[in-house]
């Protein structure tokens, strides 16, 4: 009996912090009124996207809690996340570094049109392309 109250009571939590996150008024998550609410923190409102499974019964005696589960299951499908990816931004900026060099050495091999204002002469394009990919490996050296 006391692991049903239990049960119970953390289902109510999970309730109360479902109708928190799509109130979207709430500046208050309670969370930290259960354990599985705790447990379930990131896959709630965090950086993850999260699938709910809810169990019906056909039968007839079952009809209150049949509706009962549609309801949470309900409110439950109506938390948006906004899941991102975790990159540390070392990371990214290196990333964004390795895509300046690659789209360079594109430049280079002709791959990719330049477009410039004004005159220009070849020479002075390879120049300006050597002395960005330099500084680029430069920085991608000094962040690793």
């Amino acid at each position: 009996m006391k692991e049903a109250t239990k049960i119970n009571l953390s289902l109510s939590a999970l309730g109360n912090v479902i109708s928190a996150l799509v109130d979207g008024k709430s500046k208050h998550i309670p969370y930290r009124d259960s354990k599985l609410t705790r447990m379930l923190q990131d896959s709630l409102g965090g950086n993850t996207k999260t699938l709910m499974v809810a169990c019906l019964s056909p039968a007839d005696n079952n009809y209150d809690e049949t509706l009962s589960t549609l309801r949470y299951a309900n409110r439950a499908k109506n938390i948006k996340n906004k899941p991102k990816i975790n990159e540390d931004p070392k990371d990214a900026l290196l990333r964004e570094y390795q895509d300046e060099i690659n789209r360079l050495k594109a430049m280079l091999r002709g791959d990719i049109p330049v477009q410039f204002e004004g005159e220009i002469y070849l020479q002075d394009f390879f120049c300006f392309v050597i002395v960005k990919l330099i500084t680029v490996l430069s920085v991608c050296a000094f962040l690793r």
